[in-house]
């Protein structure tokens, strides 16, 4: 009897859910493998899963599923001609599936998932499993019978956006820790949402620990929450669900579920669960029936809110929220959200920056190697740009290729790695601090902040000091030679490409008209001569340019300069820097006439484009002498016309052999050869010129900049500034959407971005605060511009960076409907101009030694350079708009910005402070930062956070203390789950042991120091001993 094969009726959208890594993060195996169904055939790399008894293969991480295998009745098992490949066979008789693993051991470790993948396996594990929770909920009713009444004592809640509090309160004398689970009871799964310790404190008014929803997260009506209570020894408690639909239509604000053992037969202590209303409503009312389905909106969020829109998705991922609920002055709650965010712009954007740094210098290669032939000088300096500039294609090309492996797992980089080769391009701890403040009477107010690690290039560290010491050594042994833009060396090659053109036109034209004269044909030498007017004029037009004038002054005044010693060029070439010794192009004439005419005629070039417009008119003027036609004269001024057919009829009434009437050639052709030694020697200097700006433009921003390490750091501390300015406009620009004064702004002043460093002028510190302040000095360079986005997808909303060095622009992309509300300057992609501040203020212990022993003086530098840049662009915005929000205050922050910098106080935080509110009165970007952006920068964030809430938000004063430690507590936490701070604890080296977040460890002592600093600190007399003791020690080691 031949069986009848039957097809399997599968949900391929159930599949598809099932295979994302968000539904559940317990894959039994997941990797990439190579699959196939022929093993003769090539085996293609796909990414596997394996989830119970179903491997889901996918063309690639995150991609689209391909295939899913349901391992039931099947064979897994090892080829014995290679280690490292394993069969799948099914009893129905198909195809067996090919899998190759990366090595022996991967190979083994899947063969032994894959077999254990089946009903039977299954079955076996989940009966050893029911077994060990009787046996465990056996002894723990013994120990917990006594615990069936409640206890206040412990409490944690869950909350959401304006939705649900959950309270649950046990009977415990540890503290305990509660798991929330979510239950979807569509589709039957169940997602760990997450996990927080209960603290008991005095004051039970804050929330202290939370676990939030963010807002996409899919809570929906038919969802339950499960919350299972441990003790901090990870002993089961009890558990207990809830369904959201019953919490929505309970008509009490309060509603109880028993905790009950894992059998559910003993209660051990008590959940409550409340609404939270944030409005004037008494708790006593339940929303009516018709506002229930609003409600539950705003529970689970909206997919067209702003929060959760397709730009803030792209910008934003590996988001972590607390919620906290504060009392106010007058006994109001105030509904605080915290929001840590990490950015795919760490790597985004160094990427971007590293290919446009790549085409640059490929494209300045084959510039200087299209100049033609030069003179030795010229040729070294050649050769210089060249391995200069192949060296950072070189490096350049290795980070990018490195990056692109690593982005494809990851979007952040720890402290840990901020001395990595290939991630020097990459911000360190990058991070959005945004914070949502919610009070009865506003629905919302954001307050943003961008957290990183200060730019700076630890790989190539900083014993010699940071960029600003670096290119200062370098700019005070460099000859002073003039640069070149970049639109002017276009303007050069543009030139060079028309007279390269033009030069043969003129000379073919020139030697035709002579042919043409041979025979007496008036017509005919009218065509020609007309078509020699034209490409003589054009070629005149095109030598009338100032860049050529100014160049060949430059080129004199190079080489009349007194400049002694000697280079060695990359080509081995020793070139004597003195006068003397430097050569010029070929075409610039020899060096003694240069040295002999010391006083450089700046007339000269004018006269060599005359001449050649004069010899053109001689040509005219004989020529219609010979057609009888000289009261006609065409091209040029009739004026000189005119005296240059004079001057012709002059010569030949002189000529005692004019009346042997010569051929129209005879008489043609000495004018002719005039007008080509003209052309020539025009086409000489202008080449020479330009082949000189070309050459200082390729010079300029590479050999003129230092080494290639000196560069190529002051490109990697660029890429981080630019990477966190970025995320920081982005978020600024969504959330002023709606404010056409902030977008008028925009575009008729520019954004100011506010660098907030924290670093000390003490130690390797210093070299890191002169490579931030070269970087954040390089962004006044950048532009943004507002593109319409062609579609939603978060790689078409992603920001683009073009252009060059000292032009970049980053283009800024939108939604169509969002790009409408844009101004008409923006839409036009008028640019928005860059204007960075940096204000620094060292607040740990190496400031204190600094400060009264050391050298303070570079953060007084920046602190000055940076007030007077924020006064003139306060002066600007007051000057363009008048009217906007908050500008006649500006005069009054300044001036107390002014005193406190000129003020001499250590650690004057205050700057910080003032600095920080013009920024968010004029709208700008906030930036922190200190040497990682974990300590210092997490204790300066939440005391701003906590002062906001105090001065806008009329926190109260009671709770201010206790709001700021549940912050840094937050703060701590978050660190340590997202690998900010190592795993032998948080090492706080930043302000005083009173602002210490609790739990923190103990400062360490650099190891560096020949003594503990702490014994320094303790007088003055003991320095003076210590400096004694030091130097005797150094003599003694040099002798």
């Amino acid at each position: 009897m031949k069986m009848k094969k039957m097809k399997l009726r599968t949900n391929r959208s159930q599949l598809l859910f099932l295979s994302r890594e968000e539904t559940s993060g317990n894959f039994q195996r997941e990797g990439t493998l190579r699959v196939g169904r022929r093993q003769d055939r090539g085996l293609s790399a796909r990414f596997c899963r394996l989830r119970g008894n179903l491997l889901f293969i996918l063309r690639k991480q995150g991609g689209e599923l391909e295939e899913v295998l349901l391992l039931e009745r099947c064979e897994v098992m090892t080829l014995p001609d290679d280690n490292r490949r394993l069969s799948v066979s099914f009893e129905s008789g198909g195809p067996p599936v090919f899998l190759q693993s990366s090595s022996a051991a991967e190979c083994v470790s899947w063969l032994v998932a894959l077999r254990d993948a089946n009903a039977e396996a299954l079955t076996r594990r989940i009966a050893h499993l029911a077994a060990l929770v009787d046996a465990h909920s056996t002894r723990q009713q013994q120990q917990h019978t006594h615990t069936a009444a409640p206890c206040p004592g412990r409490e944690t809640r869950l909350e959401r956006d304006g939705g649900t509090v959950c309270r649950v309160a046990v009977a415990a004398a540890a503290t305990v820790q509660i798991q929330v689970c979510v239950i979807d009871t569509h589709t039957h799964t169940v997602r760990r949402h997450g996990c927080s310790e209960t603290v008991q404190e005095p004051d039970e008014s804050v929330f202290l620990t939370s676990v939030c929803f963010r807002g996409d997260y899919p809570l929906y009506h038919h969802s339950r929450i499960k919350v299972t209570v441990y003790h901090t020894e990870r002993s089961f408690l009890g558990f207990t669900s809830f369904s959201i639909r019953d919490i929505l239509r309970s008509k009490e604000p309060h509603t109880s579920a028993g905790l009950r053992t894992m059998d559910g037969l003993n209660e051990v202590g008590e959940v409550s669960v409340s609404r939270l209303q944030m409005d004037e409503q008494s708790d006593d009312t339940s929303p009516p029936e018709h506002e229930r389905p609003a409600l539950c909106d705003r529970l689970h969020g909206s997919v067209h809110d702003k929060e959760n829109s397709p730009t803030m998705r792209a910008v934003l991922c590996a988001q972590v929220c607390k919620v906290y609920r504060f009392l106010t002055e007058d006994q109001r709650w105030l509904l605080v959200r915290e929001q840590l965010s990490e950015t795919p712009l760490s790597f985004s954007l160094p990427k971007q920056l590293l290919r446009a740094l790549i085409r640059e210098h490929a494209d300045r290669v084959q510039e200087v190697n299209g100049l033609g032939e030069l003179s030795p000088h010229w040729d070294g300096l050649r050769h210089d740009v060249i391995n200069h500039c192949s060296h950072l294609i070189g490096c350049y090309q290795d980070t990018l290729a490195e990056l692109d492996r690593l982005s494809v797992s990851s979007c952040f980089k720890s402290s840990g790695s901020k001395s990595d080769r290939h991630l020097q391009f990459v911000p360190t701890n990058l991070h959005t601090q945004r914070m949502e403040v919610t009070d009865p009477d506003s629905s919302g107010v954001w307050y943003e902040v961008i957290t990183f690690g200060a730019p700076a290039d630890h790989h190539q560290a900083f014993r010699h000091g940071g960029l600003r010491r670096l290119l200062n050594k370098h700019t005070g042994h460099s000859d002073g030679s003039v640069s070149y833009s970049q639109d002017e060396s276009s303007r050069a090659r543009e030139l060079l490409a028309s007279v390269a053109q033009l030069q043969p036109l003129v000379f073919g034209l020139a030697e035709e008209l002579l042919s043409v004269s041979q025979e007496p044909h008036a017509a005919r030498l009218q065509q020609v001569l007309d078509a020699l007017t034209r490409q003589t004029e054009q070629f005149v037009h095109a030598l009338k340019d100032e860049l050529v004038k100014s160049a060949l002054l430059a080129i004199h005044g190079q080489f009349a300069a007194p400049c002694g010693g000697s280079h060695v060029h990359s080509n081995g070439l020793l070139c004597d820097n003195s006068p003397a010794g430097r050569e010029g192009p070929p075409s610039l004439g020899q060096r003694d006439d240069v040295r002999r005419d010391a006083e450089y005629d700046e007339e000269a070039w004018d006269r060599a484009w005359a001449n050649v417009a004069m010899s053109l008119n001689c040509i005219i003027a004989m020529a219609d002498r010979l057609r009888g036609r000289a009261d006609r004269p065409q091209g040029g001024t009739s004026g000189e016309q005119q005296e240059a057919a004079g001057d012709a009829d002059a010569r030949d009434a002189a000529s005692p052999s004019s009346s042997s009437s010569p051929s129209w050639q005879e008489q043609l052709l000495p004018l002719v050869v005039t007008l080509r030694d003209c052309v020539r020697e025009a086409v000489a200097k202008a080449r020479a010129a330009m082949t000189f700006v070309v050459l200082r433009g390729a010079v300029a921003p590479t050999v003129d900049q230092g080494p290639a390490q000196v560069v190529q750091r002051r490109h990697a501390v660029f890429s981080q500034a630019l990477s966190a300015l970025v995320c920081g406009f982005m978020l600024k620009l969504y959330g002023g959407l709606e404010d056409p004064d902030f977008l008028q702004q925009l575009h008729s002043v520019g954004v100011l971005a506010q660098f907030e460093s924290l670093l000390s002028t003490y130690g390797d510190e210093v070299g890191m605060l002169e490579d931030m302040e070269v970087g954040v000095a390089d962004l006044s360079q950048v532009a943004f511009t507002v593109t319409e986005a062609k579609t939603e997808e978060t790689d078409d909303l992603l920001p683009t960076l073009s252009g060059t060095w000292g032009s970049f622009v980053v283009e800024v992309p939108l939604t169509p409907e969002t790009f409408a509300l844009l101004p008409r300057e923006l839409r036009e992609g008028r640019p928005i101009r860059v204007h960075p501040v940096l204000f620094n203020i060292g607040i740990n212990q190496q400031q204190s030694l600094a400060e009264r022993f050391g050298d303070s003086s570079p953060q007084e530098r920046v602190n000055h350079q940076s007030c007077e840049r924020l006064r003139v662009y306060c002066r600007a915005l007051g000057e363009r708009r008048p009217d906007a929000a908050g500008v006649q205050s500006l005069s009054d922050l300044l001036t107390s910005l002014e005193r406190s910098v000129d003020a001499r106080k250590r650690k004057n935080v205050e700057v910080l402070w003032i600095a920080a509110t013009v920024c968010r009165q004029v709208s700008g970007v906030r930036l922190t930062s200190c040497k990682s952006a974990k300590d210092r920068t997490a204790m300066s964030v939440t005391l701003e956070q906590c002062v906001l809430l105090r001065e806008r938000h009329s926190l109260g004063q009671q709770h201010f203390s206790s709001a700021l430690d549940c912050m840094r507590r937050s703060h701590l936490s978050w660190g340590q789950l997202l690998g900010c701070y190592a795993q032998s604890g948080l090492t706080v080296s930043g302000s005083d042991p009173g602002e210490r977040p609790p739990g923190a460890g103990a400062p360490e002592a650099p190891g560096r120091h020949l003594y503990p600093v702490v014994i320094l600190l303790v007088t003055s007399h003991l320095l003076v001993l210590w400096l004694i003791l030091s130097l005797v020690i150094l003599l003694a080691r040099c002798e």
